[in-house]
């Protein structure tokens, strides 16, 4: 009877008898020299004339047959050998992890074959053969055990398996192909597989437009997905014609309303046009005829028109009377910009003086401010009243403090020097109040963002061309400029990246002042080509309007129910 027990069985075993001796020639291929696990290899010759030894005999704990005490048990961990004396093997083995031919012929002495059962064992250590396991010499038995729990059968398995395996490709050929799918894709397929099983889906490249459509993604691509970018008309919804409009860049000419009155200085006369009918009314005309309008402005509820005059004095004009309040002077030249804050009017003037009128009181001169040192072209109140900004001649851009009137001396609390031209854009952010943007003429074209608690100059950017006057968008956080020399247009600007969003030409000559409705969506521009044009750029989208109305609405009503 043949048997064999192994772990890890080897190839091609054969096994003959050697001669009339009853010799047992066994000889076999061992697994790979590499293979760094164990491996046990039994044999045993049980001729059936022998009845005294069965084959399923038990060794003795002294690794012999009860009765056969000159059999002699050697096992090695390196070289397979025969535990029996009688018996010569020539057998192919590994030693120390190197292939090759060993023969190992047993002593010719002892018990044949037919008396006692033949052992034989092989041992592969690994590649090093540094870990090296003996046979146990205790008593029990002279078969080696291997023991499983030391045994790297992950190791094996692995070494097993990435045999079968296709070669690797390299690190060249890797991306070589990584190349291709990129090209040819526009991603790499590794990265960007449809299903996945764990772990959540990765998304489209930024600006991937996928024309099969990535499924199961955490959002859509940039293809599927509603374009973010609104339609801005080039052309704009309406032209005005405004003859005699002064060509002068330290002027401010026109101004809309909260009541949707467009107010427009031709020469000396000014003019209203309603937007909502159509309807032109002419407000007043100056008496002296070397006497023109240099600047206009509205108080906030809309019913009173303050006029700025080249004769030194400011005006205030009861719009729905059509009648003239009052007449006030304090300046010694031309006033050519104006704001309002609540009651108060400031006006700056030609010297460089600002002043502060409180249309309350009949002593209504209450603060002088002499910051600037030419004249003062652009003038404006921050939204919540704390903060007047101005520009002048003298490159300078001013930012005062709310005063409460008295004679004393005022100081600005942040002065910028940053410019290179005359400074008439001045405009505030209406959703960050500390926030003001400023343009400068001709010879330095930037638009500067800045941010007065701070006194820090948060954005710049080079418009190339001379800047006009500056509006803040209230529906979207972009800003619109209007251009003189040599562009002549109109530019959108995102906030707060400054990137162009849009440009909008068609006057063709300098535009001198800009003005929004008080919905916040016209832009209507006065150029020296004696033009009024307005620009519905900043149309809110319908789903958009209805909830600001409704924030709106409900705003009110919180204050309502405070002030109750």
């Amino acid at each position: 009877m043949f048997s064999a027990g192994l772990i890890a069985p080897p190839v091609n075993i054969t096994a003959r008898w050697a001669g009339a001796a009853g010799q047992l020639c066994v000889s076999w291929q061992p697994p790979l020299a590499d293979f760094p696990n164990f491996f046990l290899y039994e044999v045993q010759c049980c001729p059936a004339s022998s009845p005294g030894v069965p084959c399923s005999t038990p060794l003795n704990p002294g690794g012999q047959h009860p009765g056969d005490p000159s059999m002699q048990s050697t096992l090695s961990t390196h070289t397979p050998r025969a535990a029996s004396p009688a018996l010569g093997q020539v057998h192919r083995g590994v030693r120390d992890g190197q292939r090759g031919l060993e023969p190992a012929v047993a002593p010719q002495h002892g018990p044949s074959p037919a008396e006692a059962g033949t052992i034989f064992s092989y041992v592969n250590a690994g590649k090093s053969g540094s870990k090296i396991q003996s046979t146990p010499t205790k008593p029990g038995g002279d078969r080696y055990i291997p023991n499983r729990s030391t045994m790297q059968m992950e190791m094996a398995n692995f070494l097993l398996t990435k045999e079968n395996d296709p070669a690797e490709d390299s690190p060249t050929k890797k991306e070589q192909q990584k190349a291709w799918a990129v090209n040819l894709n526009g991603f790499d397929v590794e990265e960007a597989k449809i299903l996945r099983l764990s772990g959540k889906p990765q998304n489209a490249p930024e600006g991937y437009q996928n024309n099969l459509k990535v499924l199961y993604s955490q959002k859509m691509t940039p293809g599927s997905s509603r374009k973010t970018s609104r339609y801005i008309p080039s052309n704009p919804d309406r032209i005005l014609d405004a003859p005699e409009i002064r060509n002068d860049y330290y002027l401010n000419l026109i101004d809309w309303s909260s009541q949707n009155f467009l107010a427009v200085a031709l020469d000396n006369s000014v003019y209203l046009w309603n937007h909502a009918t159509g309807e032109i009314i002419q407000l007043l005309q100056m008496d002296h005829p070397d006497v023109y309008i240099s600047s206009v402005s509205w108080i906030k509820e809309g019913n009173y028109l303050a006029v700025g005059t080249s004769s030194a004095e400011v005006q205030l004009w009861d719009v729905q009377q059509q009648k003239r309040l009052r007449n006030m002077t304090s300046h010694c030249a031309r006033v050519g910009t104006l704001s309002w804050n609540s009651y108060i009017l400031s006006s700056g003037a030609r010297n460089g003086h600002i002043h502060h009128h409180d249309v309350r009181v009949a002593e209504h001169h209450v603060a002088t401010l002499a910051g600037h040192t030419q004249e003062v072209c652009g003038l404006k109140w921050s939204l919540d009243g704390r903060y007047l900004a101005s520009g002048g001649n003298d490159n300078l851009v001013n930012v005062w403090p709310c005063t409460q009137g008295g004679g004393g001396d005022f100081a600005p609390v942040q002065t910028f020097t940053q410019h290179q031209g005359a400074v008439k854009a001045v405009a505030w952010c209406p959703w960050q109040m500390n926030v003001p943007a400023t343009g400068g003429g001709t010879s330095d074209r930037h638009i500067r963002i800045w941010n007065v608690c701070s006194g820090a100059c948060l954005s710049t950017v080079d418009t190339h061309s001379q800047v006009c006057s500056i509006l803040w968008s209230t529906n979207y956080k972009e800003l619109i400029s209007g251009h003189g020399f040599a562009q002549n247009q109109l530019v959108i600007w995102k906030y707060p990246t400054m990137a162009k969003v849009a440009e909008l030409q068609g006057h063709t000559a300098r535009i001198l002042n800009l003005t929004m409705s008080p919905d916040g969506t016209t832009v209507a521009s006065a150029a020296a080509d004696e033009t009024l044009r307005l620009w519905r750029c900043f149309e809110m989208d319908p789903i958009k309007k209805k909830e600001k109305e409704k924030a709106n609405c409900a705003k009110s009503s919180i204050i309502h129910q405070s002030i109750r």
